[in-house]
């Protein structure tokens, strides 16, 4: 997995576009145009800060800060579109689908049944559109 280490020269937002093209691909892409017309600036933010600096920084490979990142969405349980985008990004830096089933099952302990629950839908949903596309998860 690449760690994003800062390059020199590198602004924040390049680093941010490289950042969420590897992880989250078209899905992520697709956010951030949806804001075009309503909030640009925050399209830019979400480059520069989620993904130009804390996505970018040592310590954690990519794989685990989707796990981080699945689990905390599913948690929440308001965050459905945008767990659905999490779930498409751990399947593009290697996670299995078994590996987000069992993210979200342990969610129940920490979490409730209903977050669980949620985050489990949310994923066949989206396994069941990348089946539907023909795309398969890195794996």
């Amino acid at each position: 997995m690449m760690q994003h280490y800062p390059n020199a020269g590198e602004s924040r937002l390049e680093r941010g576009r490289r950042a969420l093209a590897e992880i989250d691909g078209e899905a992520g892409h697709k956010v951030v145009a949806a804001l075009g017309d309503i909030a640009p600036d925050f399209a830019t933010y979400i480059f520069e800060f989620p993904f130009g600096d804390i996505y970018s920084r040592p310590g954690l490979d990519l794989r685990s800060r989707e796990i981080a990142t699945i689990a905390a969405l599913a948690a929440m349980g308001n965050a459905t579109p945008q767990l659905k985008v999490h779930i498409e990004a751990g399947l593009n830096v290697g996670l299995g689908r078994e590996e987000i089933v069992e993210i979200l099952i342990q969610m129940a302990v920490y979490a409730g049944f209903p977050a669980a629950l949620n985050g489990l839908f949310a994923a066949k949903e989206v396994f069941a559109q990348r089946a539907e596309d023909g795309s398969e998860p890195k794996v």
